[in-house]
């Protein structure tokens, strides 16, 4: 029985066996044939990657930068987000790195790059399991020490900030935020808000990935509703009756940072609670709550933001509506408007780390032949230089033609599959990066 990648690239889509089995490859597109002229066209909007000036006129006044990949586990990939994120920053003024990870994680790994708070490897190692193992890279850890280094290094000037926009762990931080905002503000809510997540808040010494599998398999029906209820009711006494009864700066700022908490929570609770028969509007759910994460953030914390998740996420258009009805990057540009622009991520060949399947706990590297004839790297490998970044929007028109039509395209989620997702890269992306050659990242 294959395993659809679609599926093993999201992370509330591995409830039961009869989610990962179902075939979910695109919209049925026939492969178009390279026409004339593209690999021209496509040369002379083409920037080399050895220099990434050209990708400031590319982002141009945008406050959110989606930056995609191909696959949850590549070298090159985690690399080149740390490079652009290092140029943007010094560059444009980006001062917060968004990840495709729990709120809670992210408040932990934030407060290490603030203040130096936390030992980011045990953070990242306690974090970074079950569908988010593949986070837990020394190339990761690597941009962490970055941000906090540059942190120290610049006090005078914005501080950088790491923050989670997904809801797969509500982990004890984001709780503890809640609950030490009712006791300092609003006394008169703690027993209520406690007796709410008492039921709800992991207990400790929790692994998160043994969490998250018990809420997708060892969970009946009544439960996760009742869990999603009682998450519903503590945001909902918070919003409606938690304000602080001072009007200083310092109350409203705990009041904002615990009212997102608890949406956070409820967002994980409600996400986990969408029974199997409701699958497309369980994915719809987390990619407008990733979207509505980073808007948060960005409202609340200002500076700009580079949004790292992979390529399904940040793109404009679903590579498969039925089952992934909206994206984030859908929900962001509807929202934000020209102030998100997105980059897709795609690669030739070489290595990539990935799960056997759903029952497997330990990945395996798989090598990647180079992309076959019809696929869009097929094409875009011909272009030079070979590793490129190109604007699809202001592409000259042969390119545009060749880049509306969906093709065969390389993505590799946590289970490993031969299949491909057919997308058209011209309805999907602002801009474009393409690599020859990856090689497997270096998991911890």
């Amino acid at each position: 029985m294959s395993h659809a990648r679609p599926i093993s690239r999201r992370l509330l889509g591995l409830a039961t066996t009869a989610a990962l089995s179902v075939g979910l490859f695109g919209t049925g597109t026939a492969v178009a044939q390279t026409p004339p002229g593209p690999v021209a066209a496509l040369n002379s909007g083409a920037r080399p990657l050895g220099d990434l000036t050209a990708l400031d006129r590319m982002v141009g006044g945008a406050r959110v930068v989606g930056l995609g990949e191909a696959g949850h586990s590549a070298h090159e990939f985690f690399t080149l987000k740390q490079r652009v994120f290092r140029h943007l920053v010094t560059g444009k003024g980006f001062t917060t790195f968004a990840l495709e990870a729990s709120w809670s994680t992210g408040l932990r790994l934030d407060a290490y790059v603030t203040r130096g708070v936390g030992d980011p490897e045990r953070i990242m190692r306690d974090e970074f399991q079950g569908q988010y193992r593949f986070w837990n890279t020394e190339e990761y850890l690597d941009l962490i020490h970055w941000m906090r280094a540059y942190n120290v290094a610049h006090p005078g000037r914005p501080r950088l900030r790491f923050v989670g926009n997904d809801l797969g762990f509500p982990g004890k931080e984001a709780f503890d935020q809640v609950t030490d905002y009712t006791a300092a503000y609003r006394p008169d809510l703690t027993a209520a808000i406690e007796s709410s997540y008492r039921e709800l808040r992991p207990a400790a010494g929790t692994q998160a990935g043994d969490w998250m599998l018990t809420q997708l398999t060892g969970k009946g029906p009544d439960q996760l509703e009742s869990e999603a209820d009682t998450a519903t009711a503590a945001l909902t006494l918070l919003r409606e009756q938690g304000r602080p009864r001072g009007a200083d700066r310092r109350s409203r700022e705990a009041y904002a940072w615990a009212v997102q908490s608890a949406t956070a929570i409820t967002q994980s609770f409600t996400g986990y609670a969408y029974p199997q028969s409701r699958f497309p509007e369980r994915m719809r759910y987390r990619d407008q709550a990733m979207a509505a994460n980073t808007v948060w953030w960005l409202r609340n914390r200002g500076g700009k933001i580079l949004l790292a998740s992979n390529n399904g996420h940040i793109a404009y258009v679903s590579d498969n509506p039925a089952e992934f009805p909206e994206p984030t990057g859908a929900f962001l540009r509807r929202r934000l408007g020209d102030d998100y622009v997105n980059i897709g991520l795609t690669f030739n060949q070489g290595s990539m780390n990935a799960f056997p399947d759903f029952t497997a706990d330990r990945p395996r590297t798989y090598p990647v032949a180079p992309a076959p004839a019809g696929h869009n790297e097929h094409t875009l490998d011909r272009v030079r230089p070979r590793d490129f970044v190109i604007d699809l929007r202001t592409a000259p028109p042969a390119a545009r033609t060749w880049l509306a039509a969906a093709r065969p395209t390389r993505f590799y989620g946590l289970y490993w599959s031969p299949e491909d997702p057919h997308i058209a890269l011209g309805r999907s992306y602002d801009i474009l990066i393409h690599l020859h050659e990856v090689q497997a990242a270096h998991l911890r």
